[in-house]
């Protein structure tokens, strides 16, 4: 099991503020940590797979649940 350093709810936003918000909450985390991220936006399963990308952070699940998505990112 996985444990979970932080929780961001972002429900309600569209893009970027999402990512923005994400970027923030991992900056106060350590290497490593994980931090769940909740979305509603469809389009934040590609801006977080891109987003993990391009910095380095894995990105280690990705569901939707009732119009909600639920990312788990590890901080790099």
């Amino acid at each position: 099991m996985t444990t979970i350093a932080a929780e961001l709810d972002t429900s309600g936003l569209n893009c970027p503020l999402p990512i923005l918000k994400t970027k923030k909450a991992l900056a106060g985390l350590s290497s490593g940590q994980v931090l769940k991220v909740i979305a509603t936006d469809p389009e934040s399963v590609r801006d977080f797979e891109t987003f993990t990308r391009q910095l380095g952070h894995t990105l280690l699940e990705v569901r939707e649940d009732s119009g909600q998505f639920h990312f788990l990112l590890r901080k790099a």
